[in-house]
């Protein structure tokens, strides 16, 4: 029987050195990412990195730069949404894309219940990571208080709309994407326009709402409906609202998944769609939209550059020294967020 093989000792900074003619301190440097060395000298080092196949130790490096290389990724929902939702799969893409390509890693945290929030806290303020970015956040949640004692930096994905401190945050123009797509439903004629709303918590719904009413100020409050982003959430607004407006004629949905769902019960209720009701939804999923019959108007929102834009500021903040709450107003001091533009898309449903 011939004995297993003892696998190659892993190659040393001391040999990286060796092999290149330089000193030890040279190449900790040049593998760290230091300034004041010569570009021969570096390229030197790097090809004696890729002939040996060096690889850094990521904790003696972190002792180095005190950096960890690793972002945290908080999401305020439980897993069974997070993984049903196309929505965080499409920002998750983003974030992943743009921390590759700074070669940090991702660490996935998903807040199901209250017991979650002192795990989370513990593990943001133990110096495991660089810092965070934080999405789907509700109105009442403990997390910008969590991260805040932290004193980690932070991204947030949607306006947290906290008060006494501004983060930084990355979010599409929901109210004005919102009144887009009521005004297109206007262009087409449509005289009693629905709203079916997410959750009241949220600022997206809020601002969907928001722009909603815009457009139509006087709007009878019997055509809106509270949702929950979900297609469960749309079925069931769906149906309240057939029946106490059944002369409705027009819906926009506050999410692509709850149209989903308002389209199977206007189906199932004899409506022709978009003859009868013509339905309008915002995010413009993929996965969602080409299986809704017909085709989905919506409003587009772009989830996955916005992923990357949130990972990008936050990079770009570590590299100035952190990313930092400040007083709200203060135009010196407080972060830039970015507001992405919106845009409607025309299909079959409207």
């Amino acid at each position: 029987m011939t004995a297993p093989s003892t696998p190659a000792p892993r190659p040393t900074l001391e040999a990286v050195a060796a092999h290149a003619g330089v000193s030890r301190a040279t190449v900790s440097r040049v593998v760290n990412g230091g300034a004041g060395v010569r570009s021969s000298l570096a390229g030197r080092v790097l090809r004696a990195v890729d002939e040996l196949g060096y690889v850094p130790n990521r904790a003696a490096r972190s002792l180095v730069t005190r950096r960890h290389d690793a972002v945290a990724v908080v999401i305020a929902e439980p897993e069974t949404r997070v993984f049903a939702d196309p929505f965080f799969a499409q920002q998750l893409r983003g974030i992943s894309k743009e921390l590759t390509a700074h070669d940090s890693q991702l660490v996935l945290l998903l807040v199901e219940g209250r017991d979650d929030y002192a795990r989370v806290g513990r593990y943001l303020a133990g110096g495991h990571v660089d810092g965070a970015l934080v999405f789907s956040v509700h109105l009442d949640d403990e997390l910008p208080d969590i991260i805040r004692r932290s004193a980690l930096p932070t991204v947030f994905g949607g306006r947290p709309d906290r008060g006494g401190e501004c983060a930084p945050y990355v979010d599409c123009d929901n109210r004005g994407g919102a009144r887009e797509a009521v005004r297109h439903l206007r262009s087409l004629g449509r005289k009693r326009i629905a709203h079916i709303a997410g959750p009241p918590d949220q600022t997206s719904a809020v601002d969907r709402l928001d722009g909603y009413r815009d457009v139509l100020p006087e709007a009878d409050p019997a055509l809106v409906a509270r949702g929950d982003f979900t297609p469960a959430g749309g079925e069931r607004a769906m149906r309240e609202l057939l029946d106490r407006a059944p002369e409705l004629d027009a819906v926009f949905a506050a999410n692509d998944l709850t149209a989903a769902g308002a389209l199977r019960v206007l189906h199932e209720r004899g409506r022709r769609v978009p003859e009868d009701v013509a339905v309008v939804g915002f995010d413009d999923m993929e996965p969602v939209v080409e299986q809704t019959r017909p085709p989905l108007t919506t409003v587009r929102q772009d989830i996955e550059g916005m992923g990357r834009l949130m990972a990008r500021l936050l990079l770009r903040g570590l590299e100035r020294g952190g990313v930092r709450g400040a007083p709200c107003g203060d135009s010196v001091t407080a972060p830039a967020s970015v507001i992405t533009p919106t845009a409607l898309v025309r299909r079959a449903s409207a």
